[in-house]
């Protein structure tokens, strides 16, 4: 059994608006965020991941915004830190085929979401009661 493994997973949300006209050049821009939940008593945990994708001088006329969230157990005394990063490979690449399947069944050029190399990356914890 690995350190971490996903339970399972489901798509929150999927907006998408495209309202360019044919044949304009965009410049894509993305943001994204990623958050962990963890249980209180169980070695269980909730990642969400939220991207979107859009034009950077029209974000109101192009964007696709997808938030995917995964059911998450990990061995006990795994650090918060190496979960948010291992929850967060688990459940990626379900958003960007998201992202790449939504475009690409829609008459556009897929979009693919370039890869995130999260271990490179800071994490940021915040305990909601550090004293438990």
């Amino acid at each position: 059994m690995s350190m971490v493994n996903l339970q399972g997973y489901k798509v929150d949300r999927i907006d998408f608006v495209n309202l360019m006209e044919n044949n304009t050049k965009i410049t894509l821009g993305n943001k994204y965020s990623y958050n962990v939940q963890y249980a209180k008593d169980a070695n269980m945990a909730r990642g969400q991941f939220d991207i979107e994708v859009h034009d950077k001088e029209n974000p109101e006329k192009f964007k696709i915004r997808v938030v995917v969230v995964g059911i998450f157990s990990y061995l006990e005394g795994t650090k918060k830190e190496l979960v948010h990063a291992e929850t967060f490979k688990a459940i990626f690449p379900y958003a960007k085929a998201l992202v790449t399947t939504v475009t690409a069944n829609c008459s556009i050029q897929p979009i693919m979401i370039p890869n995130i190399d999260i271990d490179n990356q800071q994490i940021y914890r915040f305990d909601k009661n550090p004293e438990e």
